[in-house]
């Protein structure tokens, strides 16, 4: 499948790491630092272009940059050549991390899809980029949850998939609306990682009885 990120930083870089080795052709866009990144992109096996070549490039856009930042960024997509699913990693925080800029009456991901009328859009908030970039997505022997929010079923199936990429447990949480919830329960986990000193190794856990009364532990 080929990706194309929109955010060129430690979330960006982290993801590719991860789905370029499963597979995926990346394109990264969005940096101050052109150069730079090239270099990086091509330690990573993976290719640069600007927001607009990335987009055209995508079956999935992944929207990775700061939440201040992203507007600015959508700005310079132009005109999407056809529908995308775009994969939103980010989350409205204040710039110190001590809050949320947006929630609970509308979320990120509500916000950001009034931004890209081309765009499918499905909110799947990533593991803490110091885990992408660490030598094990695991915790305790298990994989981090991510919440996967959006309002069409098969994107939803698409993001869930490239979650599964980067060794994290995807969880389907149905329509974006949810993502009202889900980008608090991320803000916790930031609280708890940097204010709190957990430290970023921190996530989730979702537990659940099926039918037949087994029960299943996912890591979120």
């Amino acid at each position: 499948m080929k990706i194309g990120i929109i955010g060129a930083g430690n979330v960006g870089t982290g993801l590719t790491k991860h789905l370029v080795p499963a597979g995926h052709s990346v394109m990264l866009s969005f940096s101050l630092e052109m150069e730079r990144l090239r270099t990086t992109a091509a330690a990573l096996g993976a290719s640069v272009g600007t927001v607009a070549e990335a987009v055209r490039f995508a079956d999935v856009v992944v929207l990775a940059t700061p939440w201040t930042a992203a507007s600015v960024a959508l700005e310079q997509v132009g005109d999407a050549p056809r529908k995308k699913i775009l994969w939103d990693c980010t989350n409205a925080l204040n710039p110190d991390m001590s809050g949320l800029l947006v929630g609970t009456n509308t979320s990120g991901a509500e916000e950001i899809a009034k931004l890209v009328p081309w765009a499918r859009v499905v909110k799947a908030i990533p593991p803490f980029a110091e885990m992408l970039h660490s030598p094990s997505m695991l915790i305790d022997g298990k994989r981090v949850g991510v919440f996967v929010c959006g309002d069409d079923s098969e994107a939803r199936a698409v993001v869930a998939k490239l979650v599964s990429d980067i060794e994290a447990e995807p969880v389907d949480a149905g329509p974006l609306v949810l993502a009202r919830f889900v980008e608090p329960a991320a803000m916790l986990l930031v609280q708890l990682a940097y204010a709190r000193g957990f430290g970023t190794r921190v996530g989730l856990s979702l537990m659940r009885e099926t039918t037949g009364g087994t029960t299943h532990e996912r890591d979120s």
